[in-house]
């Protein structure tokens, strides 16, 4: 199955000359997203990536990393917005195009002896995951490796990450 011809292109979004890459058609195809999990999950298997937990970014990280947790036989712990874990947490924040954000993560979700795999749908500058990781930095796990559906090759958003394996799916 060829993951691109599930992925539409919006031209000039959220500005002229970007072209976003939308999942949500990948998303809503079943045999699509079916594909996506266990191509995800032979991939994982294929690098020796066998994680205590799957870690999955807010919020589209939460749609890929569930299931290939399920599929992995991890656990799955969400790192999300600010205010949005009701627990004591540890914060990172990180820089944006135009701006500044804040990932968190709950202090108690997770041991320093930890092996965990880092998932969300896109790795285009790396920001959100060179974030997160520096979140786990802070509890002390062992970050086994990334899993991405897509790859923006030329924001060289693997260059911000550790030499670990990265697996992507559908590079551009």
């Amino acid at each position: 199955m060829d993951l691109k011809e599930l992925i539409r292109d919006i031209p000039d979004f959220p500005k002229p000359g970007i072209v976003f890459r939308d999942i949500t058609t990948l998303l809503n195809d079943s045999k699509g997203f079916q594909y996506t999990i266990n191509l995800l999950t032979d991939e994982c298997r294929k690098s020796s990536l066998s994680p205590d937990y799957v870690i999955g970014m807010e919020s589209r990280g939460f749609i890929f990393g569930a299931p290939l947790a399920y599929q992995l036989n991890s656990g799955f712990i969400p790192v999300r917005k600010p205010g949005k874990l009701p627990r004591p947490v540890y914060k990172v924040q990180y820089d944006l195009e135009y701006g500044v954000d804040t990932l968190e993560i709950h202090q108690d979700a997770l041991q320093s002896f930890h092996n965990v795999v880092i998932v969300d749908d896109l790795l285009a500058t790396g920001g959100t995951a060179e974030a997160t990781v520096e979140l786990l930095k802070k509890i002390g796990c062992n970050v086994l490796g990334f899993a991405f559906i897509i790859e923006l090759e030329a924001l060289k958003g693997r260059e911000k990450l550790p030499n670990v394996p990265i697996i992507s799916l559908v590079k551009y």
